[in-house]
Formats: C-alpha cells, structure tokens, sequence
C-alpha cells in the first residue's frame, strides 16, 4: 500500500493541500506548503508540509526540488531528502514530511500557502546479500537517524 495521508499534530491551521502530480507521466508527487515563509539570501528553512507517507518497506521516497524553484535558486538544503518505510508514524512528529530548502539567490524567496515546496518521488532499494542484522527500529523524527537529535 502507497498512499498520503494529513498528519494530526498539524503545524498550521490552512488547508492541507495533498501532494499530486502535475502530468500524467510525471514521476514526482508535489508537495505543497501549508504556510507562508521567506528564506533570506544564503538562508536555510525546514518547511513540515503536514503530509505523512506510507509505503512499503522495500521502498523509498526521495524529496527533490522542482525544476521552477532551481531556476529561483531555491534547493534543498541536503541535496536530497531521504524518507524511509518506518519514518511514518514515529513518535517525534508522526512522519511529518520536511523539507530543507536553501535560498541560493541574492534576494529573499517568500512562499505563499499553497505554493509547491518540493517533490517526492517513490522508489524500489536493494540491500546487499551479506548485511549483518539489524534490529534496531526508528523512534525519531527528521534526522533520527544520524544519532546527533
């Protein structure tokens, strides 16, 4: 199963716009910001889009930016965003989806509600043959799993 869902530990009050795609071939699910916010020249914002994702646990989705906001010198912050199967529903945030975007432009970049903040694209993982075993499970939220939150 594969699918969107509004997290209940809201960080606005706006409607909630769900993540689509613009075309019918397109690969990438847009997500939309549920407030407004300006990223300084040179600055970094984590936007939470109040969108939650499950999937299954062979898969991934990779957080881009959209072609538009790179021709605003708007990208994100880590380069790509990395959601795993077990960031939905954690206890930290409820697998609030997030996105790190850097203004790489001169002047200050305000979104508006509604306003794409970024693209989500599911994918298929392999793992190799001769992984050790792991037993531990995720209890945080965005950047749990780097040990330093």
């Amino acid at each position: 199963m594969r699918r969107f869902e509004i997290v209940n530990k809201r960080t606005s009050e706006s409607e909630i716009k769900m993540p689509q795609r613009a075309t019918k071939f397109s690969a990438g699910y847009d997500f939309f910001s549920p407030i407004e916010f300006t990223i300084e020249p040179n600055g970094v914002y984590l936007v939470f889009s109040d969108i939650k994702a499950q999937f299954e646990e062979d898969e991934v989705l990779i957080l881009c930016t959209t072609s538009g906001m790179g021709k605003r010198g708007i990208v994100c912050g880590n380069n790509i965003g990395v959601i795993d199967a077990d960031y939905y529903n954690n206890e930290n945030n409820e697998g609030n989806i997030g996105f790190l975007l850097r203004n790489l432009g001169s002047n200050p970049y305000t979104f508006k509600v509604g306003e794409k903040i970024g693209q989500g694209i599911f994918m298929k993982y392999l793992t190799v043959d001769n992984e050790a075993e792991i037993n531990s499970t995720r209890t945080g939220g965005f950047g749990s799993t780097d040990g330093k939150v």
